[in-house]
Order: C-alpha cells, then structure tokens, then sequence
C-alpha cells in the first residue's frame, strides 16, 4: 500500500493517508471542465444503457449536446424517440444535467468511445468456379460489350 503524508498549511505534516483515498479527491480537483465524468460515462455505456447499447454508441459531445451513434439510418430514425430517456439516464448517472439534447450519426467506420469495437469480420473473397463452357464468342473487341466479355474471361484465366 502507497502512503502519502498529507501536510496542513502551516507546512507541519499532519497525518500520514493512504494514496488509494486521496488520489481521487486530488485528481478531480484538476479536472475543472468535466472529462472525466465523461470518461467514466463512456466506460459504463453498456450497464448505463443495458440492450440498447448496441443501437447507440457514444462517439462525444458538442457543448451541451451528446452524439450517439447508430448502425444504420433505420435505427438512427428510431432511436431518436429514446432521446428523452438517453438524456435521464446520463443525467441520474452523472449526478447533474450536462447535456440537453441528443443527436445521431451513423457510424460509418468511426470508433465509438465506449471501447467496444465490434468489427464485423470481413466477407473473404468468394473463389469463382470456371463455367463448364465458356464459350468463344465472336464480339468486336472495341465494343463495350466485347471489353466486358474479355474482363469476363481474365476473371477466370488467373487461376
């Protein structure tokens, strides 16, 4: 255990305290603009919002405004009706009103701020068969038809 000897004003040390007690108060006593209530906020996302998480993800804060993302424009359509009770639950959470109003964006590619990355594995790359009779067709080779054609067959020459 890390102990810290805590000094009056005066200058004479007074008590000895551990660190694990103080370190709190003294950390958030810097903290004058709130981030780390937000930081705890982003932390707990999933307990704080239980099922409805996954719909709606963090991503920050414009002045008294959250941004939650949402997965796809369905969901962002409907998940703007769970505003009011986003906003409730931040508030009990945090003990104050700091934000006042609730927006969405999708997430396109963005990572959310509740450190749940959730990465759809990518699809690989399906192995094209070789048609039985792939036949030779007789197309003007400047044609737009006859560069597809032979796009066509290079799809089937490379293996």
């Amino acid at each position: 255990m890390a102990y810290l000897r805590h000094f009056n004003r005066a200058g004479r040390m007074s008590r000895t305290v551990r660190l694990g007690n103080t370190l709190p108060r003294f950390l958030d006593r810097l903290d004058t603009t709130g981030g780390m209530a937000l930081v705890r906020l982003w932390n707990h996302w999933g307990e704080l919002m239980g099922e409805m998480a996954a719909l709606a993800r963090p991503l920050g804060h414009r002045r008294r405004t959250l941004i939650l993302a949402a997965g796809d424009p369905m969901v962002m359509q409907e998940a703007q009706f769970l505003a009011p009770m986003i906003l409730a639950r931040v508030t009990e959470f945090l003990g104050e009103e700091v934000f006042d109003k609730v927006t969405f964006e999708l997430l396109n590619g963005r990572t959310p701020l509740d450190g749940a990355i959730r990465l759809e594995a990518p699809e690989p790359p399906r192995k094209l068969k070789k048609p039985e009779k792939l036949g030779e067709l007789e197309l003007d080779p400047d044609s737009p038809l006859g560069k597809c054609y032979r796009a066509y067959r290079r799809m089937f020459d490379k293996d």
